[in-house]
């Protein structure tokens, strides 16, 4: 997980100063759940499982956990045989990223990539593979040039090894990919050159765009102007959007609606929407407690069931994380993004 950054916080912000002018009380706090509180038709659920920790639990206790937990995906940063491993048979359905610092090579040479997927997809039959991440929040030029010849080498090795129809082949993009976010219906990338022929690949093979999107980065950068509960799915403030006609009871909404709205301008309308991470900490900086971060947390659960109000039905998301890491650099709250501690015990109660 990276910061969303200051361009992103300026693209939020066209979002936040304008809340002032729209704040009302809600009739009704739009959320996924039945009358029990339960979430409903949730595609997947699934939770970013971050190993940068020296007291973490063992690959085979984190697989147990998430299936005590009744999660049913996961997402991994690189290649590791012994998630892998535990991962088999399970049903869990993954989420796996090459790693930045293998993007050259695939991109590189097609017999590279042939050999990536020979170690690190074939040997594992009993993993659900469901998507390759060719990339995380790479924001360097040299670094995107290497994105989608790297993913169409990996599309082609997949196929080759009769497996492209089953596994899909994107990338990772932090948030601040598209610009001019306020309102959601003016959402453009801001580097279409950059972007288009990656969504262009994308509509052809009909694999999801994954994104990066943090609400709580938006609100630290803003907090006199966007609303603690637009936030964290707390009823009490909505946005209309006069341009699609819509309206907005939190930012999270707001934000992937943004993405639709770049998608269309795109002339990529098909291509799905993945939240490859969303999360809230809760320690360790403005904002960040557990408080917070169950409200947010738990809204997230019980909202992606049903979409967003521009496009309804389940989006799927990875939440970001299932453990405090102790050697995550930067701000402290790097250190606070889990769900569970390292013991396994939940950092705040949360319901599945």
């Amino acid at each position: 997980m990276a910061k969303q950054g200051v361009a992103s916080m300026l693209a939020v912000a066209l979002v936040l100063v304008s809340l002032a002018a729209f704040p009302r009380e809600c009739s009704a706090h739009r959320a996924a759940a039945n009358s029990h509180g339960k979430t409903k038709g949730v595609h997947s659920i699934g939770v970013c499982n971050g190993v940068i920790g020296n007291n973490l639990p063992a690959p085979s206790d984190v697989v147990k956990l998430y299936k005590s937990k009744g999660i049913n995906a996961m997402r991994i940063y690189a290649p590791e045989s012994n998630v892998l491993k535990a991962l088999s048979g399970s049903g869990i359905g993954l989420l796996m990223d090459v790693g930045n610092g293998a993007l050259p090579g695939l991109a590189n040479d097609p017999s590279a990539a042939a050999a990536w997927v020979k170690a690190n997809v074939q040997p594992y039959p009993g993993v659900s593979f469901r998507y390759i991440a060719v990339g995380n929040e790479v924001m360097d030029s040299d670094g995107q040039k290497t994105i989608l010849p790297a993913m169409k080498n990996l599309q082609g090795a997949l196929a080759a090894a009769g497996l492209g129809g089953r596994v899909k082949v994107s990338t990772s993009v932090r948030f601040d990919v598209v610009t001019d976010t306020f309102p959601p219906s003016n959402g453009v990338f801001a580097d279409l050159d950059y972007m288009g022929p990656i969504l262009d690949f994308l509509a052809s093979t009909g694999a999801p765009l994954l994104v990066n999107v943090y609400p709580y980065f938006a609100y630290k950068g803003d907090p006199q102007n966007i609303k603690l509960n637009y936030a964290t799915f707390t009823p009490g403030t909505t946005v209309n959007d006069d341009g699609n006609g819509l309206t907005y009871t939190n930012l999270f909404d707001a934000m992937v609606d943004s993405i639709y709205a770049a998608l269309e301008d795109a002339e990529t309308p098909g291509v799905k929407v993945v939240v490859s991470e969303s999360g809230w900490p809760s320690d360790g900086g403005f904002g960040a407690t557990a408080q917070n971060a169950r409200a947010y947390n738990q809204g997230l659960i019980n909202h992606v069931g049903g979409g967003t109000p521009k496009r309804s039905g389940p989006l799927e998301t990875y939440m970001f994380a299932m453990f405090n890491e102790n050697e995550k650099k930067g701000d402290p709250t790097e250190n606070h993004f889990g769900l569970f501690n390292p013991d396994k015990s939940a950092a705040y109660s949360i319901r599945f």
